[in-house]
């Protein structure tokens, strides 16, 4: 809100804004979560206050208050109508068999499901089936009729090589129900996972069947510079990696493939930032998407803001409406990526989203 002062006294006016977006890419979490690994204990003692949650409600009832808060945040941004909702399924073995089921990450379609009734108005649900689970055709039917829009894969968490044959029919069935794919790619840091099966390579086969791709997080975050760690973090084109470069190349080349910018607010990742800016060309091609809840960092962090401005970005509150606004100062508000999203999400009931 925008507060005027006159004689007659106060006026409370709504900011109206330009940029009126859905965030492609964000994920619930396990329903039986209880944030005990380290790498959870960290982000809830330094970010859930920044991520919309109180932080002693999110540990003493993890889930509930974990959906709620982030329902909250959707609410009160600025620029989020709503956002596309993950569950990430089990890894099974080739026999079918639930191998492991991360208890912070993996998260049933069932749950998003759930969720997105409560919330009709702030989320939109996508579903995630592991290929190896058994009648995983089947449950793609059944998600989508129950109103699932897309799919999400972890490849490199299942140890899965998209590239093999077996996938086809997995593939065409995504054609055939006309929803997009989103498909990990670059450094994984929340789950244990293969390297091998986050290139842009995964990309190249549901490509060719067809399905409209959405490579997740540009293809960056690999910490490759093992022998000279500081290039990592450097805004040198030069250091940002093949998978980077090829998936601009492959942006140009494939009508049916998409990117996103989650977590690119990552230092492994935010380096790009004004590289990406300057590609115009494919920004037809990028999607707006933040990766919530993955921590991100407006002052410390790998792009070239200037402090003042960092500082002041930093202050807001909503976390959907922080990322927004670093990405407003390298994608101003004119820019397609936040209206990209109405290429790649099918129809409901008819309408647009």
């Amino acid at each position: 809100m925008i507060i005027y002062k006159c004689d007659v006294g106060l006026f409370l006016i709504k900011d109206i804004c330009k940029v009126q977006t859905i965030d492609i890419h964000t994920h619930l979490v396990n329903p039986n979560v209880r944030f005990k690994k380290l790498y959870d204990k960290l982000v809830i003692r330094f970010f859930s206050s920044k991520l919309g949650h109180d932080r002693d409600a999110l540990l003493e009832k993890p889930y509930p208050n974990y959906v709620r808060g982030m329902a909250e945040a959707i609410r009160s941004s600025r620029y989020i109508k709503k956002v596309c909702l993950f569950p990430v399924d089990s890894y099974f073995d080739k026999a079918g068999k639930e191998v492991h089921r991360d208890n912070t990450v993996c998260s049933h379609t069932a749950d998003v499901l759930e969720v997105s009734k409560a919330y009709p108005d702030l989320f939109i649900p996508f579903f995630s089936i592991n290929p190896l689970r058994p009648n995983a055709l089947g449950l793609i039917d059944e998600a989508v009729t129950n109103g699932c829009r897309g799919a999400k894969f972890l490849q490199n968490y299942w140890f899965i090589d998209l590239r093999r044959q077996w996938l086809i029919p997995y593939f065409e069935k995504l054609k055939e129900k006309g929803i997009p794919l989103i498909i990990h790619t670059g450094g994984e840091y929340s789950v244990s996972s293969k390297n091998d099966y986050e290139t842009v390579e995964m990309l190249e086969l549901p490509l060719k069947i067809g399905v409209t791709v959405i490579a997740a997080h540009m293809g960056l975050g690999h910490f490759s510079h093992k022998l000279l760690p500081w290039r990592n973090l450097s805004q040198s084109p030069c250091y940002f990696g093949r998978n980077y470069f090829k998936l601009l190349e492959m942006l140009s080349t494939y009508n049916n493939l998409y990117a996103d910018l989650s977590a690119m607010l990552s230092p492994l990742r935010s380096k790009a930032l004004r590289h990406l800016s300057g590609q115009k060309a494919i920004h037809h091609k990028i999607l707006f998407g933040t990766d919530y809840p993955v921590p991100f960092q407006v002052k410390i962090n790998t792009h070239d803001l200037p402090a003042s401005k960092t500082k002041e970005i930093a202050k807001i509150q909503n976390p959907f409406d922080r990322y927004v606004s670093v990405m407003l100062e390298y994608f101003p508000e004119d820019s397609p990526i936040y209206s990209n999203y109405k290429k790649v999400l099918p129809l409901e009931d008819g309408k647009a989203t």
